[in-house]
């Protein structure tokens, strides 16, 4: 009752703190895993440093697409319908390419991650050991169907795991931060910076799923905007203390180094549970990792689902259900039980490629050319107009970064 009282003087939708939990679920995934290991030769202070960069960006930007949403004239229309509707057929095809690429690479990073830690947590609990491949179509089988369920379901269900990944969490900082030493934390390679960035806009891309929090949350300006930035403060805040233990307890180089977790295809809690030498938070870790896999592949397969049924026009009941969900499920999963060592690898190419065009670049360009037909009196604001451009002009020297990382 005070809940639902507090949501009434906010002014605000009874669903928006379990959007805002969706939008950090998103967020606190793969990237959270990978990004310590990937960016393991930069360091704390200068990652910090783009992560407070990184996610002012990607706020504005999930900002963006929230204001385009209210533009189109079906209240379930997806980015592809915006593209069209704003763009024309080029940014259709354009958004078409970009968004199956990320969502199908994101979502096979996460069945692969989740397989992984699946296999670990069965030989630890039950003495049982299982193939790579089992593992992918356990985790497909018991979790792909929420996707296509109903939205409620799979938001309380959400909710459950992101509240089961925050007690995780818990339990790794209060035990691991015992184990920071000053000296690592002190450690920064700024020539390093393009190894994290890619990482981070790949940490705070959420935007896939913006589109669907917009009848998720009824269409309320107020609510959409506070479920989009409550969340990403709230994956900030997680991200920073994440990052502060990992890089203060774990060496970069040496057995079970962040260099050996990067070149054996380990997430960040691999090292931390081996480096603190405690029980408790090795598990912790494991299901920590697993949570947090979990939680992002709902945000973004859900996404994908509704980006599939605007764009073929299959509704979501039935036997349209079904086939939507083979048609998100049966590619990620024959994707990760194929390409070895696909966790970290497909989350640093999405993002440096895919995230900072689709993510970046194409919300801030759907909003400038949209002012020209359904709202003109911002073209006047040339301050305003001049920070988007700015904005798009930092997503493409992100974009660079990662051209220049992977020529070498």
């Amino acid at each position: 009752m005070c809940f639902s009282s507090l949501m009434q003087f906010l002014k605000l939708n009874p669903k928006t703190i379990t959007g805002s939990l969706l939008v950090a679920g998103t967020c606190i995934g793969g990237g959270m895993l990978a990004l310590p290991v990937a960016a393991a030769k930069t360091g704390l202070m200068p990652t910090f440093f783009c992560m407070v960069i990184v996610w002012a960006m990607m706020t504005v930007t999930a900002l963006c697409l929230v204001e385009v949403g209210f533009w189109m004239k079906k209240g379930d229309a997806h980015i592809m319908t915006m593209a069209r509707s704003i763009l024309g057929n080029w940014g259709k095809w354009l958004v078409c390419v970009l968004f199956l690429f990320i969502s199908y690479a994101s979502l096979t990073a996460y069945i692969a991650g989740c397989s992984h830690l699946l296999s670990e947590t069965l030989l630890t609990f039950g003495d049982m050991q299982i193939s790579k491949s089992a593992g992918c179509f356990l985790i497909t089988i018991l979790f792909g169907p929420f996707l296509v369920g109903p939205r409620t379901l799979l938001g309380k269900t959400n909710d459950i795991l992101f509240i089961l990944m925050l007690a995780a969490y818990a339990i790794i900082i209060a035990k691991g931060i015992g184990h920071v030493e000053s000296g690592l934390l002190l450690r920064q390679d700024w020539s390093s910076i393009p190894l994290a960035v890619p990482l981070l806009i790949t940490a705070f891309s959420f935007q896939t799923m913006v589109p669907s929090l917009h009848p998720f949350l009824d269409h309320d300006r107020r609510s959409l905007r506070f479920a989009v930035i409550f969340g990403t403060i709230i994956a900030f805040c997680v991200y920073a203390l994440w990052q502060t233990i990992v890089y203060g307890s774990v060496p970069l180089e040496g057995q079970y180094g962040l260099l050996y977790a990067l070149e054996n295809d380990m997430p960040a809690t691999f090292s931390l549970s081996k480096v603190v030498h405690s029980e408790i938070v090795a598990r912790a870790a494991d299901f920590f990792a697993l949570f947090a896999l979990l939680t992002s592949f709902f945000g973004i397969g859900m996404g994908l689902v509704d980006f599939l049924g605007d764009g073929l026009h299959i509704k979501r009941k039935g036997r349209g259900a079904f086939l939507l969900g083979c048609l998100v499920l049966v590619p990620s999963f024959i994707f990760a039980m194929s390409i070895e060592k696909i966790f970290i690898m497909a989350l640093d190419i999405s993002g440096g490629f895919g995230d900072t065009i689709l993510n970046g670049v194409l919300p801030v360009m759907l909003l400038l050319v949209g002012y020209k037909y359904f709202a003109p009196k911002h073209i006047k604001a040339r301050l305003h107009i001049y920070g988007y451009y700015l904005l798009m002009a930092l997503f493409a020297l992100a974009f660079a970064f990662e051209a220049m990382v992977r020529s070498k």
